[in-house]
């Protein structure tokens, strides 16, 4: 684990999620379409659908917005064009980030996204430059305040679910699994009452960069707000230890 919490990080990405709530509903909505027309819109019978559910669910999307959104690309499953990029690059100081976007034009995104590097003064590398920098994990935050489960409680009720790692900070529980087991961890403890602050598939860094420099922090935060802003972007991972 590393020295800062993880469940601060979270608590500051909904702050910022709740003043621009439109844009992640938009964002979601748009992985709600393809997930159903990729899968179909059963939920039971759709991983990736469940997955976004879920994800819609912990960013606090009303249920009647997730059904309507599942119901509508159901409908017109047909007609969505988007489809998933990757691409990875270097920010300050060797940062590592990682940009996962959906788009209907990849021209466009490929443009945004390269502009936020240069002017952050970092630069994108190829496919794979610094992926092999993380791991990807199944993350499941839980907030030490909404849960009335004692730790060895809930860390059974994780594990037997089949997660890979539990530990515990001061202010929070960070569950970790396997991608594939992500959905069965998530709704065991769905399922046990326990509320969950975050529940996504992330990338997750083997290691942290630390930054001192004002200068490179600046740097890089304008390269992670123009990401933010823009609507193709839908995660954006990097190994700095903020």
């Amino acid at each position: 684990m590393s020295g800062h919490s993880k469940f601060a990080n979270i608590k500051h990405k909904k702050e910022k999620n709740d003043a621009a709530k439109g844009k992640i509903f938009t964002i979601i909505g748009r992985e709600i379409a393809v997930a159903v027309k990729e899968g179909g819109p059963d939920i039971n019978n759709n991983f990736k659908l469940a997955a976004v559910v879920a994800k819609a669910k912990a960013n606090n999307m009303p249920n009647d917005t997730i059904e309507r959104g599942i119901k509508k690309a159901a409908g017109e499953g047909g007609n969505v064009n988007y489809e998933y990029v990757t691409y990875e690059g270097y920010g300050p100081n060797g940062i590592a980030i990682i940009v996962d976007a959906l788009t209907d034009n990849k021209n466009r995104t490929a443009a945004n996204v390269r502009s936020a590097f240069t002017k952050g003064q970092g630069n994108i590398g190829t496919q794979g430059c610094v992926s092999f920098m993380f791991d990807k994990k199944g993350q499941i935050i839980v907030d030490k305040e909404e849960c009335d489960l004692e730790a060895d409680d809930l860390m059974m009720m994780a594990l037997d679910a089949g997660a890979e790692d539990f530990s515990e900070e001061d202010d929070s529980f960070e569950i970790i699994t396997d991608p594939d087991s992500f959905e069965e961890v998530r709704k065991a403890l769905e399922d046990g009452g326990i509320a969950m602050a975050s529940a996504e598939v992330t990338m997750i860094p083997q290691n942290y960069v630390e930054l001192t420099d004002e200068t490179a922090i600046k740097n890089l935060q304008r390269t992670l707000d123009l990401l933010e802003e823009d609507d193709d972007v839908q995660a954006v991972y990097t190994n700095w230890d903020e």
